[in-house]
């Protein structure tokens, strides 16, 4: 009988810890290089139809990112709104594409990649 509920236990800790992980995670992010880009042009204006005929607008952009040591890679990538200028964003890149980003602020970005945000700058 003790054995029973310390199983049961066991599997709802172990259930209870995934559900929050997987709340909390995105996976998306799991197990990707990281590089560093700043918004400097308006995203091209994409409009599409999905297969049950609604449209949608996206925003595609191809910066040149740099990785936390300054070595370039040329991303594209889409938003479902247009981003701010200025902006500093990570992109989350998995062998030749963006699985996610987010906006960083300046003193947040990595030395070598701010060095080269800034030299592409001027």
């Amino acid at each position: 009988m003790k054995k029973g509920l310390i199983a049961i236990a066991v599997i709802l800790i172990v259930l209870v810890g995934f559900v929050v992980f997987i709340q909390n995670v995105n996976v998306n992010r799991l197990g990707t290089q990281q590089y560093y880009v700043q918004i400097n042009e308006d995203g091209k204006k994409v409009e599409d139809k999905s297969d049950n005929g609604q449209k949608y607008v996206y925003y595609e952009y191809t910066l040149d990112g740099f990785d936390p040591s300054g070595k370039e890679k040329a991303l594209t990538f889409t938003a479902q709104k247009e981003l701010r200028r200025d902006a500093y964003l990570r992109i989350y890149v998995k062998g030749d594409m963006v699985s996610s980003y987010q906006e960083v602020k300046a003193d947040k970005l990595p030395e070598g990649a701010k060095q080269k945000l800034s030299d592409a700058r001027n």
